[in-house]
């Protein structure tokens, strides 16, 4: 085959055995790759009631057919399973260098069932597929777990994927970090490959990415290059990093601040993409064919002792990547923390504990929210809980990524932790899962973005500020919102069948750029058309998962502050997300039932019917 390799590996952790499958070719021409693919697949293998530790949950690394070729940013693989902090299909997105080289060994998919009986990790080089003893990697750091297996194995070139003490403890919004820095990183799916006693995958391939017609493939792959090289959101990237966009977010009243009890932050321009360049920028980083670098390496100003948490060697680091926007943001604005410096060093201990920083910077809001007034004591916590307080941030950080003392609780995210406490309200999410750096009251279409998203609250499956910010358009009306999100999803749904990032959408290489490429790659004359309806048809069929999960209309819902309390001040004074009509009209675009239920006719016109 051409762009992919047509086979999946499937490893039983509980046995220890694996076997290599052959992947039906009309399952590549209905979802094409990556997280359609692994969709289809955990539809037909798994039961979506089932709980989400069980060793019957089924965790799937997916690659595309893109994945791993000269495809400009073609470094992508998803991670799909039963989400611990939802209880909905998740479909995490990472890039780095571990899905061009499970490609490389001979994988479109990686299969995991069961549970390993003592901890465990995964090798793999190409048809050679072991698992092996990880009892001396267990509970250390995801950076002393890669260095640990490239010493021991003493690969060049292997890639790891692995989970930190985070995912061990199953933190229930744990990641699973490769390349030390890059992480699948939403839902859990950390905690989910903790279950499973996996600690770590080591992938070293020697093969290469089949392309069916090469010359249309290159002159593909210029067009693309050549589309991108002086597009305005390339350069931005590029020097601002995705930080670039708290600018935006906070002129227009967007920028959810102190667990979106406010839309803008004092201290924003502390953390936006300028100030992390002008002051603690060592150098971009890229991943695989990446032309953008949006990745950013810093250092700490203040030294490594400051807001020292304990002696061990990793808070002595001086230097580390991140914080993107979202983390940025979560650690920052939404805990009120306006020092660069303890947003920084918090990033950095989520990326090594193996954590996702939005859950955990916004569980911390929740939770200095509930101290502030009053309804947390000194007595529960383990110091004070004020907003504004970086030691608190980066004290609260390494507790919860080893489930210590308040930390334990910090740890289940934060509609339990609330409901725990007697105070729900102070939940900000959907589906259990916390919501992304956009405040709907200044956006209204992320209102419905958020509420229909398969994988809880997320901001990559229909980014709205794109129209929101555009002229003439008002980011604070309801209307057109529905249509406009459902159509993106599928957008962006085929993106991520292809092994594309994202980032090239809004850096001059949208769906259309691309598509040429997946076409002279596979060999298959494809259209954008075809795309939306690979994506349209994935898109059905997570929510159908998650109809049978138990998810319905009752959960694709918004907290009631956002429905019932406007801000007083700001850009976005006077504004209370109005869902019901948007959710309406969303439902109406995609053909659904006023429940949100897939009708019989849109079933049958995607082929689903016989699911």
């Amino acid at each position: 085959m051409s762009g992919w390799t047509g086979k999946a590996l499937h490893v039983d952790l509980t046995t220890g055995q694996s076997r290599v499958e052959e992947i039906p070719r009309e399952w590549f021409e209905q979802y094409w790759g990556g997280r359609g693919l692994a969709d289809r697949y955990l539809y037909d293998l798994m039961d979506p009631a089932i709980d989400p530790l069980s060793p019957d949950n089924v965790l799937i690394f997916a690659t595309g057919p893109l994945t791993g070729t000269s495809t400009p940013c073609g470094a992508r693989y998803m991670v799909v399973t039963k989400g611990l902090l939802t209880g909905a299909i998740t479909t995490s997105n990472s890039g780095g260098f571990f899905g061009p080289e499970l490609k490389f060994a001979g994988y479109d998919l990686l299969i995991l069932r069961g549970k390993a009986s003592a901890p465990s990790y995964l090798f793999i080089y190409d048809d050679r597929v072991e698992v092996r003893s990880a009892e001396s990697y267990w509970g250390k750091t995801v950076s002393e777990t890669e260095d640990g297996l490239r010493r021991e194995l003493g690969i060049p070139g292997l890639r790891v994927a692995c989970i930190g003490p985070a995912g061990e403890k199953l933190v229930r919004f744990a990641c699973i970090m490769n390349d030390k820095h890059r992480a699948a990183g939403r839902s859990g799916v950390g905690a989910v490959m903790g279950s499973k006693n996996l600690k770590a995958i080591a992938v070293r391939g020697t093969g290469s990415v089949s392309i069916a017609q090469p010359e249309a493939f290159w002159q593909a792959v210029a067009a693309m290059n050549a589309a991108m090289a002086d597009h305005p959101g390339r350069q931005s990237f590029s020097e601002q990093g995705t930080a670039a966009v708290m600018d935006l977010t906070n002129a227009y009243g967007a920028l959810p601040t102190r667990n979106f009890q406010q839309g803008q932050f004092e201290y924003a321009e502390n953390l936006n993409g300028t100030a992390i360049r002008a002051t603690r920028l060592v150098a971009n980083k890229a991943c695989f064919a990446c032309t953008i670098a949006c990745g950013r390496v810093t250092k700490l100003d203040g030294g490594a002792d400051k807001y020292l948490v304990n002696m061990h060697p990793r808070n002595w680091k001086m230097a580390g990547e991140g914080p993107e926007y979202e983390n940025a943001w979560s650690l920052g604005a939404d805990c009120g923390v306006g020092d660069l410096d303890a947003v920084i060093k918090a990033n950095w201990l989520c990326n090594d504990l193996g954590m996702d920083p939005i859950s955990m910077g916004a569980t911390l809001a929740a939770a200095m929210e509930l101290y502030e007034k009053g309804h947390l004591t000194d007595e529960q916590v383990d110091l004070p809980l004020r907003f504004g307080s970086g030691e608190a941030l980066v004290r609260m950080v390494e507790a919860t990524g080893y489930r210590e003392g308040f930390g334990d609780m910090l740890a289940e995210g934060s509609k339990i932790m609330s409901e725990k406490l007697g105070h729900p309200e102070v939940f900000m999410g959907v589906k259990g899962q916390e919501f992304p750096a956009y405040e709907p009251r200044g956006f209204q279409g992320m209102g419905v973005a958020y509420a229909t998203c398969n994988r809880g609250a997320c901001h990559l499956r229909a980014w709205t500020p794109a129209l929101e910010t555009q002229e003439g358009v008002d980011p604070h009306t309801p209307e057109g919102k529905g249509e406009w999100v459902a159509h993106e999803q599928n957008r962006t749904t085929a993106h991520d069948a292809t092994g594309i990032c994202l980032f090239v959408g809004a850096a001059g290489g949208p769906l259309e750029t691309f598509v040429p490429c997946y076409a002279a790659a596979t060999g298959l004359p494809v259209t954008l058309e075809d795309a939306l309806v690979v994506g349209e048809r994935t898109w059905n069929l997570e929510r159908l998962w998650n109809l049978r999960a138990g998810h319905s209309r009752a959960t694709d819902t918004l907290p009631k502050r956002l429905l019932t309390e406007a801000f007083t001040e700001g850009p976005s004074a006077g504004v209370v997300v109005h869902l019901e009509p948007m959710l309406d009209e969303y439902y109406r675009t995609r053909q659904w039932t006023s429940d949100g239920v897939p009708t019989p006719e849109k079933l049958s016109q995607l082929g689903l019917d016989s699911l």
